[in-house]
């Protein structure tokens, strides 16, 4: 009998984690869901209530809530090319010339990438377990340490209800080939099931709406619907048994998904029809060229006929030298940097749910307008948006400063007839345009919801003010400051771990006080709508502004300096 772990099966698990873990996405993922766990730990619900965050009641209530706020978007990043990948690599034929037969190849891709996916998602639960032993005043925690509730519930609110969404998110990517569907399915997750809630599961008995419920978010809220009423000692005792209804919903789950597998067998086929090249390069989902599998023939008339047709040449231009030519190279930079963002499939998923996570606090929960509604508004999408800010001027510039490496042209593009301010600049452009797309989205939306709630009066000029002196200086610093971070280090992953660093070092001196305008130059929580209206806070805030612009300018200019490629 062949020893398990060397058997086909294995061994493309083991290729598929292998693979996953020299991604970015996987680390972030599990980064985020713990950084997420310590915020339900140290100031979520439980917090000041004398209710254990340690309790049965309180693991088994909070991971429902954090698998449908946090999970589904990850979920498609993961599970989105597994498939796609062996296609863009041009190895799928090499693959099935080994004795793997389609049936083993798809469930070693799909469990292997799973498993990643579940590694990251128990991030969560992984942290909860380990501050059992920390303290903090106003958290309240069971002498006892726990561990089995920690792992029953996860696998029964969490991995449960992800396999579903990973089977359909995988099925869509293998059968399509495009890893573009995937990442909106993913997006249109949040609209499609708040819908499924509101307008068909509300609408039946109390049994079916549990049968059905695929997060199991209702079980939940009814197991801990008295804990209002209940006192914490009775909480922190409680102890969560699953019922039938929850026991046919986990089970309908699982046949879903195996009927899901079972039909991406059926229409997998091993080749692959004609497809357009295309590029990928943020490295959320990493991707190379897409080459499509055509016949010989084909690729022959093709050049029979490319033959035929006479090409013209392009226009050379004898002026090479100037400003004029200077800007019409530094045009033409910027527009292949923008067909580049176009293409890149991870945009499809992360500025739809950037938009959407600035703007749900005002277009879900009512905004305090004690002062002005629009100040308010404006106020709120300024702060939400803010780390969506650093984490899209830090990934995406040291991808597109990457992107010619991995792609192996790096030195033809810097063979080129080009200055290193063209090359560096359109960057910096592009990046600083990804960025401002989002400020002016949330903003649209911002001002659209609070035209629809009726809070009168909306005043354009709030939210004026607040982007040109506070939302667009910290676009242009972000976007400069990442710039120079990666043009010195060099190394993308060395420019991400240093750019996190330094943002949590910062962001934990804010927290303690020590919040200087001289090293705040995000004006974090620095500034009020009441300060850019005039008076000497204006005039300290516009001496800010200039201050850190400059800083902006020198950060531009020193990557120029110490940029990799060397000008005569």
């Amino acid at each position: 009998m062949a020893h398990p772990f060397h058997t086909p099966f294995f061994a493309v698990f083991r290729t598929e984690v292998l693979l996953n873990s020299r991604r970015v996405a996987p680390y972030l993922m599990a980064l985020l869901c713990g950084g997420n766990a310590l915020l339900w730990w140290a100031r979520g619900p439980a917090s000041g209530r004398g209710l254990a965050t340690n309790s049965e009641a309180f693991i088994a209530g909070v991971l429902p809530i954090y698998s449908f706020m946090t999970l589904p978007l990850f979920t498609a990043v993961i599970m989105a090319d597994p498939v796609i990948r062996d296609y863009r690599a041009d190895i799928g034929p090499l693959i099935f010339s080994k004795p793997v037969g389609r049936a083993i190849y798809l469930l070693g891709k799909f469990f292997g990438s799973f498993f990643v996916l579940a590694c990251g998602q128990a991030a969560f639960v992984i942290t909860l377990f380990v501050l059992q032993w920390f303290s903090r005043p106003g958290v309240t925690q069971l002498p006892e340490v726990k561990v089995v509730p920690y792992l029953k519930h996860f696998l029964v609110f969490v991995v449960i209800s992800h396999l579903v969404l990973a089977a359909i998110y995988f099925a869509v990517g293998t059968l399509t080939r495009n890893a573009k569907i995937v990442y909106a399915l993913g997006v249109c997750f949040y609209p499609l099931i708040i819908c499924y809630n509101l307008f068909f599961l509300n609408g039946l008995p109390s049994f079916w709406q549990h049968i059905l419920d695929p997060l199991v978010m209702r079980w939940g809220q009814r197991k801990g619907s008295n804990v209002h009423t209940l006192s914490a000692e009775a909480f922190n005792s409680l102890v969560v048994k699953y019922d039938a209804e929850l026991i046919i919903n986990r089970a309908g789950m699982l046949l879903i998904a195996a009927g899901i597998l079972t039909l991406v067998y059926r229409r997998f086929i091993i080749g692959e029809p004609p497809q357009k090249v295309h590029f990928s390069f943020l490295n959320l989902s990493p991707a190379s060229e897409r080459i499509s599998f055509e016949p010989v023939s084909n690729w022959i008339e093709d050049d029979r006929e490319a033959r035929r047709t006479p090409v013209p040449l392009p226009s050379v231009s004898s002026d090479n030298s100037g400003i004029r030519a200077s800007f019409r190279k530094l045009s033409a930079a910027l527009a292949a940097e923008f067909r580049l963002l176009l293409a890149e499939r991870s945009l499809v998923a992360i500025i739809p749910i950037a938009v959407l996570l600035s703007t749900m606090e005002v277009i879900f929960w009512p905004a305090r307008g004690d002062g002005s509604y629009s100040a308010a508004y404006v106020t709120n999408i300024a702060g939400n948006s803010l780390l969506f800010m650093i984490g899209i001027s830090i990934f995406y510039i040291g991808e597109a400063l990457q992107r010619d490496r991995d792609l192996n042209i790096e030195s033809l593009v810097w063979s080129q007839p080009i200055s290193n301010f063209v090359l560096l600049f359109s960057k910096f452009l592009a990046t600083l345009f990804l960025v401002c797309i989002l400020l002016v989205s949330v903003g649209l939306i911002a001002v659209l919801t609070q035209t629809l709630k009726g809070n009168w009066p909306v005043e354009l000029t709030t939210y004026l003010r607040v982007y040109f002196w506070i939302l667009i200086p910290n676009a242009i610093f972000l976007s400069a400051a990442a710039t120079f971070l990666k043009v010195l280090l060099r190394d993308r992953y060395f420019a991400y771990t240093a750019a996190i660093g330094i943002g949590i070092g910062l962001f934990y001196m804010y927290s303690q006080g020590y919040n200087g305008r001289v090293y705040n130059p995000l004006l974090f929580r620095l500034w009020k709508v009441e300060d850019l209206v005039g008076g000497n806070n204006l005039s300290q805030i516009a001496q800010h502004r200039v201050y850190v612009l400059t800083v902006a300018l020198v950060c531009l200019a020193l990557s120029h300096l110490f940029y990799q490629r060397r000008s005569r």
